[in-house]
């Protein structure tokens, strides 16, 4: 389990290729923190690391992941925003972010708010993952507070620490992202069809 409150940046050094699977290869400042079998979220997605050398770590994307979230497009020189999973007892500073990608959504808009940016999102959807006004959703492993919500898009305004800090700063119009909904939300709607 995660909060969405990103701890650091890291940078893939590395794609290996095996069989269905891709070994990533992740550059990072805890690094040194880490230890094999332990859950990190890249860009929203919980991968295990499985190898661990000086700064960089290793960890592997079977193919489910590659195909429902953006990991499978992934290049060396890429950044990705970190998470370690969450210490039972600490604050839960964001929402409950469970690093399972819902669905992919693409950047259509971005406006500076003079103060903020506003990044707009569409994607596909279905009758169980939606968003709510001043509801939560998590982008690219970031929590994150919904704006203008929409049947199949909605906005979130990024303050200037969190687009200096993460990698909203790279993202550009027609840019994909992974979106985990509301866990919460989820299982309200999944009860409301089955009460139909």
């Amino acid at each position: 389990m995660f909060t969405g409150i990103i701890e650091a940046l890291g940078v893939v050094t590395e794609l290996q290729k095996e069989e269905e699977n891709i070994h990533i290869t992740v550059k990072s400042d805890f690094t040194h923190e880490l230890k094999i079998d332990q859950s990190v979220s890249h860009n929203g997605v919980c991968l295990t690391v499985v190898k661990i050398k000086e700064n960089e770590y290793t960890v592997t994307a079977i193919k489910e992941t590659l195909l429902k979230t953006t990991i499978g497009n992934l290049q060396v020189g890429a950044v990705l925003n970190l998470e370690r999973g969450m210490k039972l007892g600490d604050r839960l500073d964001g929402h409950i972010v469970q690093g399972h990608v819902d669905r992919v959504g693409e950047c259509k808009r971005i406006e500076d708010q003079q103060g903020s940016t506003l990044f707009t999102f569409s994607y596909q959807s279905d009758a169980s993952e939606v968003t709510i006004e001043k509801g939560s959703i998590t982008v690219n492993g970031v929590s994150l507070t919904v704006v203008n919500s929409k049947e199949t898009e909605f906005s979130v305004a990024i303050i200037p620490f969190t687009l200096a800090h993460t990698n909203f700063k790279n993202i550009e119009i027609g840019t994909q992202v992974n979106l985990e909904f509301d866990v919460i939300g989820k299982y309200v709607s999944r009860l409301t069809q089955l009460g139909k």
